[in-house]
C-alpha cells in the first residue's frame, strides 16, 4: 500500500514523519529543486499544533528552537497610543512560542529518512493509480495525498472549490538585522509582535529568527486588483516605500520610519481564501491537508491546522494499514469540524480587522470585560 504525498509543507512532512513513527513508508513529493531553492516565509504561532509534533516524537527538538520571547505583543493606535503591552516572562510556558518557519521544516526534514523526499517533481495529474509528473515521469500510488498548498492541484480531484480573494491585499518589507542597523526601532518593536491598527488598514512587525524584523502592511476592503492601480512602484524599492508612507497619512513618525529603513524586499501578497466549512464526498484513494484544503485568512490559526491534518491523518492510517478507505473517512470527518471552525473564527477575525475601530476591538479581544 504506498502512500504519496504531493508537497514537502509543514502538513506534508508531519504525516510522513508521523507514518515512520509508526511504522509505515510514504513518499513526498515537491516540486521544489531543494530544501533551500526558496524563502519559507517568516514566524509562525505555534499552539494546538504542538500536539501533532509530540505525536511526531519531535517536541523537546520544537522547544529547542522555539522562541518564547515571541510571544511579547505591542497593541497600538496609528497616532502612537500604546493600547497593550504583553511582555512574557523568561521561565513562561511555551504555550504559543515563535518559530521560523524555515527552522521548523528543517526540523521536519531532518527527522525522516534521506529517501523519502523526491525533490523537483511537480505534480501535474493522477488517474488510474498513477502520478504524473512535469519532467515526465510517473509513480504508482495506493492513497494520494494533497498538501500541495493554496494552489493545490490533487484538490481538483475532490472538489470543483477554488481560492477567492478577501478583499486583503498585503504588502510585505523588512529590515535585516535590525539590533544592529537600527537599534532604536529595535527597541521599539520589541522582542515579538509589533502591531498597529488603523481604519481598514494595519502594520505587523515581528521579530524573526534571523535577526530580520519582517513587516507585513494589510489594506483591507481593496479589490483583487488594487495593486495595479494603488500606485506602488514594485520595481523601485525606493519609490515603493516613499509610496507606502504616503498611504499612511496621519501616523506617526515612528511607524513611517519602520517602513523608511526597510531594504529593498517589497513583495505584493493578495490574501485568498477557501469556502469556509468546505466538504467535499470521501473519495476512494485520494484526501487533502492544509492549505489544499482549508486554505483560511492569516490569522494564526493555518499552520496549526495544517501540522494537526498531518499527525491526525498518519494515526487514523497506522490505526487501518489495510483499509485506507476508513481511515480517510474518519480523518475526514474530524478534520471537517476542527478546521472548519478554525476557518469561521479566523475570518471573523480578519472582517473585525477591516474595522474602522479595529484596534480597540481588539483590545476587547485580548482583555474583555
Amino acid at each position: 500500500m504506498t502512500i504519496a504525498i504531493v508537497g514537502a509543507g509543514l502538513g506534508g512532512l508531519t504525516l510522513a514523519r508521523v507514518l515512520h513513527v509508526n511504522g509505515l513508508d510514504s513518499v513526498v513529493y515537491e516540486r521544489e529543486p531543494s530544501r533551500g531553492a526558496r524563502g519559507q516565509g517568516g514566524m509562525l504561532d505555534i499552539h494546538s499544533g504542538q500536539r501533532a509534533l509530540r505525536e511526531a516524537g519531535l517536541i523537546d527538538r520544537f522547544y529547542a528552537i522555539a522562541r518564547g520571547e515571541g510571544q511579547d505583543m505591542r497593541l497600538l493606535e496609528p497616532d502612537g497610543t500604546l493600547l497593550l503591552q504583553e511582555d512574557t516572562p523568561d521561565d513562561a510556558p511555551l504555550e504559543r512560542p515563535e518559530v521560523d518557519r524555515a527552522d521548523l521544516r528543517d526540523l521536519l526534514l531532518d527527522s525522516l529518512p534521506e529517501d523519502v523526499v523526491r525533490w523537483g517533481r511537480a505534480f501535474t495529474s493522477a488517474d488510474n493509480g498513477l502520478l504524473h509528473f512535469g519532467d515526465g515521469s510517473s509513480a504508482t500510488y495506493d492513497l494520494l495525498v494533497g498538501a500541495d498548498g493554496a494552489q493545490s492541484r490533487v484538490r481538483t480531484l475532490v472538489t470543483e472549490a477554488r481560492p477567492a480573494h478577501t478583499g486583503h491585499n498585503v504588502v510585505e518589507i523588512g529590515i535585516p538585522d535590525i539590533d544592529r542597523t537600527h537599534p532604536d526601532l529595535a527597541a521599539m518593536v520589541g522582542r515579538g509582535t509589533y502591531w498597529v491598527l488603523g481604519n481598514g488598514v494595519s502594520l505587523a512587525a515581528q521579530r524573526n529568527g534571523d535577526g530580520r524584523v519582517r513587516i507585513g502592511l494589510s489594506f483591507y476592503n481593496t479589490a483583487e486588483d488594487w495593486f495595479a492601480t494603488s500606485g506602488i512602484p514594485f520595481d523601485d524599492p525606493a519609490a515603493a516605500r516613499a509610496r507606502l508612507i504616503e498611504l499612511l497619512p496621519g501616523w506617526d513618525s515612528r511607524f513611517t520610519a519602520l517602513i523608511a529603513a526597510c531594504d529593498d524586499t517589497v513583495v505584493p501578497r493578495s490574501v485568498t481564501t477557501l469556502p469556509v466549512g468546505l466538504t467535499w464526498p470521501s473519495t476512494p484513494g485520494v484526501t487533502l491537508l492544509g492549505d489544499a484544503a482549508h486554505l483560511m485568512p492569516p490569522v494564526g490559526e493555518g499552520a496549526n491546522m495544517a501540522l494537526l491534518d498531518g499527525a491526525l491523518l498518519g494515526l487514523a492510517l497506522a490505526a487501518h494499514p489495510d483499509d485506507f478507505a476508513v481511515a480517510v473517512k474518519g480523518y475526514e470527518r474530524e478534520m471537517f469540524e476542527r478546521t472548519g471552525a478554525a476557518a469561521r473564527m479566523s475570518t471573523d477575525m480578519q472582517e473585525l480587522l477591516a474595522l474602522p475601530d479595529a484596534a480597540q476591538k481588539m483590545l476587547a479581544f485580548f482583555q474583555p470585560g
